[in-house]
């Protein structure tokens, strides 16, 4: 290797069904190759001078008891031209989910198929595992020609199966050679004993495969913010994360999703003082010129013209595979970590499921057993920032953990991310199906007539409080009214949501279908939440408008000074401290109404006499026509 060459990194999963040899394989590489401390290859050597190769990676006191693999055993060596990070994963079926975690960043597949066998199920399985992991580069090992005499007949049928496997996974080159891991035949150095085979080694392959850095064109960019520090007080914020793809110098533009927000990089670190511009997939941490909102789960993409850009998806089609016994099944509700981000996902619908025999898809199964694996249709609660995994492996790629036990139940990749505007998207498999009962004549024969009202304004502001006034004067009228406050719904109709800018419009579109079903029926629906985004307001309106419902927009019009002098829960003060996040106010924005129905102002004011001032308009709204 030249002075001052880089030295490229290869990382390697192995795959194959129990006893086909995998453990043996990595020890021999790691022996033939030097790599192997002196003290580790005494500590596997017998009395008669042997050594078990297979214990050299076989690191767990109940792997080396029951002689399989169990987790996944990470194991390094090097050439002159070369080191190596090469994950020897279980064959056990129990442990398939181990071979998604040693696949997952590989960039080679070794798959071993017993000479004795042939390919078996678990062999298609981990191929499968393999090619949706988007490994490119296949070498299938014949392992233990020795044991059938080096037969070139023998070899020739088991190649034709790995051939037909291939086919079979669409799109993979596959490369066969036949080995004896155990003494070392066509794994380092070429074998003797095999003059028929004319390819190259292992070693020769793994030597000859070519890498690149994943996407680099700057256009590309994916940062996701696992990290935000400020060490001192004189040093700006730094955003530290791990580049998923494309490259960034201070300079950049850059936009910051989901927000979509922009700012310059105007500082760059990376373990290499030289180093100018970051490359995927290495760490880094920059600061931005200006002060905008970037937190843990935000995504930095390029800012240029010419930007690729990746979809802030609520819906995703993905390929996943089912870790754990109890069975997935549509309407799970789980937890989804992707990138830096986790959020709730919903099982809106199982697509297929793919036999491990035949590797054909199999459509509309009822559920996903352990080690399945299948497509689904996944709602997240709030915004995920994705990409195809073809397109990317990080931004295309995800866990789901179990929120009782926090165990990692299933991964899954991302065939087809789309993002979907709550309350504007068409529904062509359902239809509105209208009440048998004429609104009109349910009303009269009540006597009640609905209406959504709707209070917003800062916290603290003092909506629930009129809010809480209307209703109970309402009620003592003799009209039925509902008070629907923020803080209650998250404990049951929105208890999935979170607080940030894609969960508040979820949760106010939620609210807002509420408030019409309610009003129908003829109650007057009493909303009470900060809901800060215009548009989020006037989806809301909207909903009750298309019914012919009355909607009264309540601005509750205190100001940020008397809010943060009450502050009742706290929050203010949290905020300013630096404890709590996206405070609407004091670091997340507040859009007030341009046009409200009515103004109101809780500072030194009679409570009564506001709500006095809401029903009187209500009446009003309520006693004319709706056309």
């Amino acid at each position: 290797m030249t002075k001052g060459a880089t030295r490229q990194l290869l990382r390697i999963a192995t795959a194959g069904s129990v006893d086909d040899g995998k453990s043996t394989l990595i020890g021999r590489l790691l022996h033939d190759t030097d790599s192997l401390p002196l003290d580790h290859l005494e500590a596997v050597t017998d009395d008669e001078g042997v050594a078990d190769l297979a214990a050299l990676s076989d690191g767990l006191r109940a792997e080396r008891e029951q002689g399989i693999t169990i987790d996944v055993a990470y194991r390094f060596f090097s050439t002159d031209t070369r080191s190596y990070i090469l994950a020897d994963t279980p064959g056990h079926e129990r442990y398939t989910r181990n071979m998604f975690t040693g696949a997952s960043n590989a960039h080679v597949a070794i798959l071993l198929v017993d000479a004795r066998a042939g390919v078996l199920r678990q062999t298609r399985r981990h191929a499968r595992i393999a090619k949706l992991l988007g490994i490119k580069h296949f070498v299938a090992t014949v392992n233990k020609i020795d044991l059938v005499d080096f037969d070139q007949v023998k070899f020739a049928e088991v190649e034709d199966q790995l051939r037909q496997l291939a086919a079979r996974l669409g799109g993979v080159d596959i490369t066969v050679i036949p080995i004896a891991a155990k003494h070392g035949d066509n794994v380092v150095h070429r074998s003797e004993r095999t003059p028929w085979y004319g390819g190259p080694t292992l070693l020769q392959y793994l030597e000859s495969v070519e890498l690149a850095a994943p996407q680099a064109e700057s256009s590309r960019l994916r940062l996701p913010v696992q990290w935000v520090s400020r060490p001192t007080a004189n040093v700006r914020r730094r955003y530290t994360g791990r580049l998923a793809a494309g490259t960034l110098r201070v300079g950049d533009e850059v936009v910051s999703l989901p927000a979509g927000t922009r700012s310059t990089v105007t500082a760059l670190d990376t373990l290499d003082d030289d180093r100018t511009i970051a490359v995927a997939p290495l760490s880094i941490s920059i600061e931005l010129a200006d002060d905008i909102d970037v937190g843990r789960g935000d995504v930095l993409v390029s800012g240029a013209d010419d930007a690729v850009l990746p979809v802030p998806a609520r819906e995703l089609d993905a390929t996943v595979c089912w870790f754990v016994d109890s069975p997935l099944r549509a309407g799970d509700r789980l937890a989804l970590k992707q990138t830096t981000k986790t959020v709730r996902a919903t099982v809106q619908e199982l697509l297929s499921r793919l036999d491990p025999e035949t590797l054909d898809e199999l459509d509309g199964p009822v559920e996903l057993a352990l080690n399945d694996i299948g497509t689904v249709t996944l709602r997240t609660s709030s915004i995920v920032i994705a990409d195809s995994y073809t397109d990317n492996r990080t931004s295309g790629a995800f866990i789901l953990i179990d929120e009782t036990t926090n165990d990692t139940v299933g991964a899954g990749t991302i065939i087809e991310a789309r993002e979907v505007k709550p309350g504007t998207h068409p529904r062509t498999d359902i239809r509105w199906h209208p009440s048998a009962l004429d609104r009109g004549h349910r009303w009269r024969a009540t006597g009640q007539s609905g209406a959504t009202i709707w209070f917003t304004g800062l916290p603290a502001s003092g909506k629930s409080t009129i809010a809480v006034a209307v209703e109970r004067a309402l009620v003592e009228s003799g009209r039925v009214a509902y008070l629907l406050d923020g803080d209650n719904l998250r404990h049951g109709l929105s208890d999935d949501l979170g607080f940030s800018p894609g969960d508040r419009t979820e949760n106010i579109r939620r609210v807002g279908h509420l408030t019409r079903l309610l009003a129908d029926a003829g109650v007057v629906a009493l909303a009470s939440l900060v809901s800060p985004l215009k548009s989020d307001r006037e989806t809301a309106r909207a909903l009750n408008d298309a019914a012919r419902l009355p909607f009264i927009e309540v601005h509750v019009a205190t100001s940020l000074s008397e809010c943060e002098k009450r502050d009742p829960k706290g929050l203010y003060a949290r905020a300013r401290r630096g404890e709590l996040a996206g405070l609407t106010g004091v670091d997340a924005p507040y859009e007030p109404p341009e046009n409200p129905d009515l103004v109101l102002d809780t500072t030194d004011a009679d409570i009564d006499e506001l709500a006095a001032r809401v029903i009187a308009l209500l009446n009003e709204r309520s006693s004319r026509p709706r056309t």
